[in-house]
């Protein structure tokens, strides 16, 4: 992986900064990103990749960013610390997550709603995400099954 700035804009005490960022596999593959650090707060403005990347890549690409770009800024704090890395909700793991996105399903089918959308919207993640969720609640007998079996 490579970090080499790209621009930097300055207002009073404030500093926005572009990053150019390049990954290199050993196969071939590569990612080129151009990201903005203003705030704390890390921003990918564009993403060029051979072979195209999924959505779940795209997740994994956000963590390497951060911490490449708070080493290229020198580790100041506003990077790693704050909030948290994603806006993602934390979700429970194990029984009492499926337990959960059952009841965020079940209650969008009574509200008359999407129940993947709902449980999208609820653990943060994906829809393949959280159709692997559904089916883990399915399979544990939290929901119905999709279909009857003859």
């Amino acid at each position: 992986m490579s970090v080499r700035p790209a621009w930097e804009v300055r207002e009073n005490e404030d500093a926005t900064r572009w990053f150019d960022v390049r990954l290199a596999f050993t196969d071939g593959a590569h990612v080129d990103a151009l990201a903005v650090v203003a705030g704390g707060c890390v921003g990918v403005e564009e993403v060029r990749a051979r072979p195209a990347l999924s959505l779940d890549d795209l997740a994994v690409l956000a963590d390497w960013l951060e911490d490449s770009l708070a080493e290229a800024c020198g580790a100041q704090g506003p990077l790693s610390e704050g909030p948290g890395r994603r806006a993602r909700p934390v979700w429970p793991r194990g029984a009492e997550g499926r337990w959960l996105v059952a009841q965020e399903y079940r209650a969008a089918q009574q509200g008359g709603t999407d129940p993947v959308l709902a449980v999208m919207c609820a653990t943060g993640h994906s829809r393949r995400k959280s159709l692997r969720l559904i089916g883990q609640a399915r399979d544990a007998g939290l929901l119905a099954p999709r279909r009857a079996r003859r």
